[in-house]
């Protein structure tokens, strides 16, 4: 993993905690939250306040996360909200964090600028050790105090001040007015300078989970599912009609398109589909280079398209479905027939413009393993564990692309491959390629 940290492609973006004050602040957190402290001096924070450094000084990468179903969280800086969620247990969670350091900024900048706070994403269950507990988390309710009790003393002294106003011989009430003094020489002047953080809930209806070997829930579309990615006999019943596992990918297909959630990359607008095929396509012959034990050190684009031409009878059919539908969406070629049981299918896919997209990118990317560049962009858990398996010489391939393509340019690489642009006029009168999608469906027959 050196080689990833190296170019920024693995802890990237965290938080550095160096100053002595600061570190005093999040050891009062952290004693807090846990009762842990750190001897480090130095270390590095993501969006939520974990510390790799500190996760392996402790032994447990878990140390804000216990049992996986809680998030607890450490705000230093609100400069936090920028950084990633690592060890993710639920794909809102880093979303969840972000949109309550944004809505809550001014808050939070103030108070930081005295203290840590601490607090929880605290989830409708307290544990999810059976699959069924799942279906209990219907939302996230956010918690959070400095370690002081910031907000709970304003609070206090907000009812204090209104007391006072309200009682007529509150002037005459030398014990209220020194518990309001005490409390005011903590909190500051609320009546003017109200310390109040937005109350914040976060419904939980679609979200992938690790939990389980890793699951994606759906309960707010038209047709619920539930889809692992491991065996889902192990699940036992669950409390929903359809439960699939990745070797169902006829019903995953089906799942997708009733509840319109795909779209084929040759019909999305906005895009360079052609140039996606073919980052994919190269991709491919990459993860079979490796296979044959092809040395990739230094390959150039036009290396890996020469080695393609010059093997592409060993190439899987991921590569030769792909290629098809490239010669029909550039050079007029017949129509290719993949269907959902064809290997190419998921890779011809992208979310459509749903709430959900990124969750469904993130379904796509884990079916579609060989787009390394889209597992990384969508699903970073699934990229690390892949990548700790691969060749070196894949490792090195693939970490100078990333790091050249895609950290240059962050915001535009995932808009010119996810972003959905709006028609800037009147649609056009349909065309025969359209015809032909509509006809088959989002991108190939789906398997009933």
């Amino acid at each position: 993993m050196k080689r990833l940290i190296q170019r920024g492609l693995m802890f990237g973006n965290l938080v550095e905690v160096s100053s002595p004050v600061l570190v005093e602040r999040y050891n009062r957190a952290l004693a807090h939250l846990t009762g842990k402290r750190t001897e480090l001096t130095d270390f590095h924070i993501d969006v939520s306040g974990f510390s790799p450094e500190i996760g392996d000084e402790l032994g447990d990468v878990f140390y804000l996360n216990q049992g996986g179903c809680n998030r607890q969280f450490i705000l230093l800086t609100t400069e936090q909200k920028s950084a990633p969620l690592l060890n993710a247990q639920f794909s809102t969670s880093r979303e969840i964090l972000r949109h309550f350091i944004e809505e809550n900024e001014a808050q939070l900048f103030a108070l930081t600028a005295r203290d840590a706070v601490a607090g929880e994403l605290v989830n409708s269950v307290f544990s999810v050790t059976t699959p069924e507990r799942l279906f209990d988390i219907r939302k996230v309710v956010i918690e959070a105090d400095t370690t002081e009790g910031t907000l709970r003393d304003a609070d206090a002294l907000g009812g204090m001040v209104d007391r006072f106003k309200r009682e007529e011989d509150a002037w005459f009430d030398d014990v209220l007015i020194a518990e309001m003094i005490g409390l005011a020489k903590r909190t500051g002047d609320v009546t003017r300078n109200p310390v109040r953080l937005k109350h914040m809930e976060f419904a939980q209806d679609d979200f992938w989970t690790a939990h389980f070997g890793g699951l994606y829930l759906f309960r707010g579309v038209d047709h619920p599912a539930v889809i692992a990615k491991e065996d889902k006999a192990a699940l036992g019943k669950l409390p929903i009609k359809h439960v699939f596992d990745f070797r169902d990918r006829n019903q995953i297909a089906k799942f997708l398109e009733i509840n319109d959630l795909v779209e084929p990359i040759v019909k999305a607008r906005g895009i360079d589909a052609g140039a996606i095929l073919r980052q994919k396509m190269d991709f491919i012959v990459v993860d079979a280079a490796q296979d044959a034990g092809v040395d990739l050190t230094g390959a150039t684009r036009r290396d890996i398209r020469a080695l393609a031409r010059a093997h592409a009878e060993r190439l899987p059919q991921e590569y030769h479905g792909l290629r098809q539908l490239l010669s029909w969406a550039e050079d007029g070629g017949p129509w290719p027939r993949i269907a959902s049981d064809h290997p190419a299918y998921f890779y011809t896919l992208r979310a459509a413009d749903t709430e959900d997209r990124d969750l469904v990118n993130m379904l796509l990317a884990e079916l579609a393993p060989k787009d390394v560049r889209q597992v990384f962009i969508c699903h970073k858990e699934v990229f690390y564990r892949l990548y700790r398996d691969w060749s070196e010489t894949k490792k090195s391939f693939v970490a100078d692309f990333l790091e050249r393509e895609y950290q240059a340019d962050k915001a535009g690489a995932r808009a010119a491959l996810f972003g959905h642009d709006a028609p800037m006029e009147d649609p056009a009168p349909v065309r025969s390629r359209d015809e032909m999608i509509a006809r088959v469906g989002p991108w190939g027959a789906v398997r009933r």
